[in-house]
């Protein structure tokens, strides 16, 4: 069976697709067009607003494929959280599989089939059909989220936190590094928390890594979506002192005003979150500081705005996000008044992120004349006739940039050179490669 798949949302929703695909693996030929399917699977986010409307055009547009007799299948945030709504308004798709069904996804799809088709893998984080390149993946290591933020349907998406047990961990990473992945990124919706449900109430994250790091191999680990009031000396002395661990700190805050903060049920406060900022940089000063924002949460102002241009003036993130906010039903949000017009959010969106892209440039300009020593290859650019490159410095998931690098001869994708920058703009660096 020819099988298409449509991955939505973030990378969390991506090793689900994997998984999806891993359970089938032995029983489908993956195809690159919807054209030629049998089955079209749509793995949907429904985070934010904009993301809803995204996952409901795909499957739209992947509808029209019918005609050739696919099967279309929805699974995802979007059935999870909006299945008895979607079944009546999209009558096109075949199914919807909630998350919650995903260890009986087999079954389903055999039943969607009509046939005596049979799967016969396992749904499993060891199970999986890869869609990053062969250097980096990503592992999951927990579900759901405890947080329960005033902004944020996560949990009633997915639940509260579930992690995989440690052992679990440890060997799809080893299988992965045998396998000659470099790049290894641990994530879930907040990778400090892991093992919190599982271990007695211990954060587990630096225990975690510390039996990672005795895997033998050539690799690094990156952290994504630490929560600000746990991340721990312990954890910022591990990071400092194992350098099997990249110096990259991905540390949500979504706003610096603690009036706002409050609103949003955050906990660690503007002085907190600054000293942290400060504490990391302090003892790691190359470590890269990357965040996100909400703007145009309710009870902000414009003041609040000026104040928090000013905070990202003194921290100076190296990498910086933000989104207007979404109003979520079901979540504390829904019940604050003084809904902020769209144009004032996305006065304050532009001036925020005009902000940063000063502050972006003035980091790389500082990288002129430097050597990157950890450079790998993700990539060739046509219109430049140059390779893209990523270090520790830049996640996988094309916000923070990227190096495009000047090569003496051909390279491969995963390779490893020592670049000499030598211009740059705000979102990347250009250099040469050095001999």
């Amino acid at each position: 069976m020819n099988v298409y798949m449509v991955s939505l949302g973030c990378a969390k929703n991506q090793v689900d697709s994997e998984m999806i695909l891993g359970a089938m693996k032995d029983s489908i030929t993956l195809v690159s067009s919807p054209i030629d399917a049998n089955l079209i699977l749509i793995n949907t986010c429904a985070f934010i607003e904009p993301a809803r409307k995204e996952a409901i055009d795909t499957i739209l547009q992947m509808a029209d494929y019918k005609k050739n007799g696919a099967k279309l299948i929805v699974l995802g945030c979007l059935p999870q959280r909006y299945k008895d709504e979607i079944i009546k308004l999209l009558p096109e798709v075949d199914r919807f599989i909630t998350i919650d069904e995903y260890r009986n996804i087999a079954k389903i799809i055999e039943g969607v089939i009509e046939s005596d088709y049979k799967i016969k893998g396992e749904y499993s984080p060891l199970n999986r059909i890869y869609s990053t390149p062969s250097y980096m993946r990503y592992i999951k290591i927990s579900e759901g989220c405890q947080n329960h933020c005033a902004f944020c349907a996560i949990p009633l998406i997915r639940g509260t936190l579930r992690s995989r047990t440690m052992e679990s961990i440890i060997e799809e990473v080893k299988k992965e590094v045998a396998s000659g992945v470099y790049e290894i990124n641990l994530i879930s919706q907040d990778t400090t928390k892991y093992g919190y449900d599982l271990y007695d109430k211990k954060l587990m994250i630096v225990p975690l890594l510390e039996e990672l790091c005795k895997i033998e191999g050539d690799f690094k680990i990156r952290l994504l979506y630490l929560y600000p009031d746990i991340v721990t000396d312990e954890l910022i002395e591990f990071i400092k002192t194992h350098d099997k661990v990249m110096p990259y700190f991905d540390i949500p805050i979504q706003h610096s005003e603690d009036h706002i903060l409050k609103k949003m049920v955050r906990r660690g406060m503007k002085d907190y979150l600054f000293n942290l900022f400060k504490k990391i940089k302090t003892e790691i000063p190359n470590a890269i500081l990357r965040t996100t924002l909400i703007v145009g949460f309710p009870y902000e102002e414009e003041i609040d705005i000026d104040h928090l241009i000013e905070f990202m003036n003194e921290v100076q993130f190296d990498r910086l996000g933000a989104f207007t906010f979404s109003l979520e039903e079901g979540t504390a949000a829904e019940k604050y008044p003084n809904v902020i017009p769209f144009d004032v959010k996305q006065k304050r969106y532009e001036r925020v992120m005009e902000a940063q892209s000063k502050i972006a440039l003035e980091k790389n300009k500082a990288m002129i004349g430097k050597v990157i020593e950890d450079a790998f290859i993700i990539g060739y650019d046509e219109e430049s006739f140059m390779y893209v490159a990523r270090s520790y410095q830049y996640a996988p998931d094309e916000v923070d940039g990227a190096i495009f690098v000047a090569a003496h001869y051909e390279l491969s994708l995963g390779q490893r050179v020592k670049v000499k920058i030598m211009d740059c703009d705000e979102y990347t660096l250009t250099g040469e490669q050095c001999e």
